[in-house]
């Protein structure tokens, strides 16, 4: 996928169902969470969007900043002119691009989009473990991607 004009990995995890999706940036991992897999872990009591920020309960609190997006899923009529099928916006940029999102629509000028509605969460590479572990610290990144491949399977 890809998150404005950064490389935006796209992962079968991306769909309505699954887990969502990453990317690698200059210190900075951005993964694509669906709303759908957002409910799953509040209803479970493993994740809940708090203040803009998505907080893991499995890594002792840890929190992440996360901002409203959509995936591009599909084209549903018009032409994809603007190579936005497999993309990821946030709601800045579409107000940018002049769409209007609708559920799990979108309009930009004469085409509409189906689309996956969720959020980015942006995690910086590097960061101390929550809790303080003695070991040597993994990244933030690394404890976000093993929340979601491991603990929300």
């Amino acid at each position: 996928m890809r998150l404005g004009g950064a490389c935006f990995n796209h992962f079968p995890q991306a769909s309505p169902s699954g887990r969502g999706g990453w990317c690698k940036l200059a210190g900075v991992t951005k993964l694509f969470l669906p709303q759908t897999q957002l409910e799953e872990w509040a209803l479970a009591d493993k994740a809940d969007l708090r203040e803009g920020r998505l907080v893991v309960m499995a890594e002792g609190g840890a929190a992440f900043p996360v901002t409203p997006a959509v995936h591009f899923v599909q084209l549903v009529s018009g032409e994809d002119t603007q190579g936005l099928v497999s993309r990821v916006k946030t709601e800045e940029q579409l107000a940018r691009l002049g769409a209007e999102q609708m559920a799990d629509s979108v309009l930009v000028g004469d085409n509409a989009y189906e689309v996956v509605p969720g959020y980015v969460a942006e995690v910086a590479a590097g960061g101390p473990r929550p809790g303080g572990s003695e070991k040597k610290p993994d990244s933030e990144a690394d404890l976000l991607a093993a929340f979601i491949l491991n603990k929300m399977g």
